[in-house]
């Protein structure tokens, strides 16, 4: 089984930053990729980044020049450094990762339970 784990969400001021981090656990083979979701109240679900394997990094526009994606070489663990924050980014902040396990010939997505983000004075 696999088990994605989000952190570092909270209660923060406009202009202030928090960094969220991702583990993914369990029985991985392989990691082709992984990403950082959100979704607001009455919204659906967006895209804010993601990274693959090599590196390469996807941003909304909304998180350019605000946000940044990395991961731990290495390890299956993602991060997300938000600066900068708005009223809007408020949301429950999701992770997934494109595994695949040990055993299985099939790429799956992964996703965790989220964090909730509040940026509000």
């Amino acid at each position: 089984q696999v088990h994605l784990e989000e952190s570092g969400g909270g209660l923060v001021q406009p202009g202030g930053s928090l960094r969220l981090s991702c583990v993914a656990s369990g029985n991985i083979f392989s990691n082709n990729g992984m990403g950082w979701y959100r979704q607001a109240p009455g919204k659906e679900r967006e895209l804010v980044a993601n990274i693959t394997s090599g590196g390469l990094t996807t941003y909304s526009e909304g998180a350019k020049g605000r946000f940044t994606i990395s991961r731990q070489s290495g390890e299956n663990t993602m991060y997300l450094q938000m600066n900068s924050l708005r009223p809007e980014d408020t949301a429950v902040y999701y992770c997934n990762a494109h595994l695949l396990q040990w055993y299985s010939s099939t790429w799956t997505v992964y996703w965790g339970q989220g964090t909730q983000v509040t940026v509000s004075l």
